[in-house]
């Protein structure tokens, strides 16, 4: 699988102008298709750079998570049920983004606990709104967006005629998204961790005992 996804990549590097707009639909693609993205972000940092690399990413990891809900909550719905049934953790999810909404999906988009690609299909389950979940799982991929395409920038950056500043600049450029990143990813992981646990029920007030 790497191997084919280095040589569609290289196919698309050497695309001139429509590198950029192909590179969209190939990660769009191969994200639908369960194939993990990471290869594919770090590969974007080095033939896009950071910042337009990290735009890529975006625009292609969300096209995905939108064609997959869609296919989740139609085409594809009795099929996916059948995938998540034996997942516990994702009954805990629905009920979850039930009680919370766009947030639930925020969260869960910035400490990944379910698989992305999986996540994607399953969302389409919930009760949630199309938008809202497309919204919330955007803002929520950026964070490890920018990290891995800046991880992947780093081949391009050592192969370029770099001066020594520009190469610790970019260093503590990497630093500080690295930091930036795990903060978030812990604060997240933590509110997550509490919503995800069923609530308990409520204590029995004196008219409900009245009445009983």
């Amino acid at each position: 699988m790497q191997e084919t996804l280095q040589q569609v990549l290289d196919w698309v590097a050497a695309q001139g102008i429509w590198a950029p707009i192909l590179f969209i639909f190939v990660y769009a693609g191969a994200a639908v298709a369960f194939i993990p993205g990471s290869i594919l972000t770090l590969s974007a940092g080095a033939l896009f750079g950071v910042v337009k690399g990290a735009a890529l990413v975006s625009l292609g990891s969300t096209l995905a998570a939108a064609i997959s809900f869609l296919l989740g909550r139609f085409a594809l719905r009795g099929w996916i049920e059948k995938k998540l049934a034996h997942k516990p953790a994702f009954k805990a999810i629905d009920e979850a983004v039930a009680r919370e909404g766009w947030k639930m999906v925020l969260l869960l988009r910035l400490s990944p606990v379910f698989p992305f690609t999986l996540l994607n299909y399953g969302l389409g389950l919930t009760r949630i709104g199309f938008w809202p979940a497309v919204l919330a799982s955007w803002i929520g991929m950026l964070p490890g967006t920018i990290l891995y395409v800046y991880l992947g920038s780093i081949a391009q950056v050592a192969a370029g005629g770099t001066t020594t500043a520009q190469k610790i600049l970019y260093g503590v450029g990497l630093l500080a998204t690295l930091v930036v990143t795990v903060w978030i990813t812990k604060i997240a992981k933590k509110a997550l961790s509490g919503k995800l646990e069923a609530p308990e029920p409520a204590s029995p007030t004196v008219s409900d005992v009245n009445e009983a």
